[in-house]
């Protein structure tokens, strides 16, 4: 038997059926990730390729809201790049919530922090960089692209250490834990 047949058997064996669909989204990530070469499993967490994962889909989203926009109706890039980029950054924050970082926290307070943190990248990345591109001669699909790998690595370390963050235990989660041994 294969190594990547026996990882997948034990992490089949774990599953159930009162597994949700996230659970098992998650499972595959960290399968995945666990048979990454060179010892990467230690350096890149399951989250990471779980908003790999959603993201390219959202930002797939994205090129296409932004094509039909812009092309299809005739509106001015800078108004549909900024519909696209609404419509799939909501999408993103529901599925990163519920697949990725799995999050039981307040959704209000949750989804305010995001509107910050999304406000900071549209100006930065998307007008910024995207814009900016654009006006300088470059085809603004590949303008959005390369806006896109910027905003990657800002938006996953936003929604993993602020947005989505794990709260600490609290004092009495550790007593309890302490009282047990």
């Amino acid at each position: 038997m294969s190594c990547a047949a026996g990882t997948l058997r034990r992490v089949e064996q774990h599953a159930s059926v009162t597994d949700s669909a996230a659970d098992r989204f998650t499972r595959w990530c960290e399968g995945v990730v666990a048979r990454l070469p060179w010892g990467l499993d230690r350096y890149v967490p399951a989250t990471f390729l779980g908003f790999a994962l959603i993201n390219s889909f959202t930002f797939g989203v994205d090129l296409l809201l932004l094509t039909l926009l812009h092309d299809g109706f005739g509106l001015p890039v800078w108004l549909s790049i900024t519909c696209a980029y609404i419509v799939a950054f909501g999408l993103s924050f529901l599925l990163n919530r519920t697949f990725n970082f799995h999050s039981h926290a307040p959704m209000g307070k949750q989804a305010a922090v995001y509107v910050v943190v999304v406000v900071v990248n549209y100006l930065a990345f998307i007008l910024g960089v995207g814009s900016g591109l654009a006006a300088l001669g470059l085809q603004y699909h590949v303008a959005r692209l390369l806006a896109g790998g910027c905003e990657a690595v800002y938006m996953y370390c936003a929604m993993r250490w602020i947005v989505f963050r794990r709260s600490a235990p609290t004092d009495t989660a550790l007593t309890d834990v302490d009282s047990v041994r």
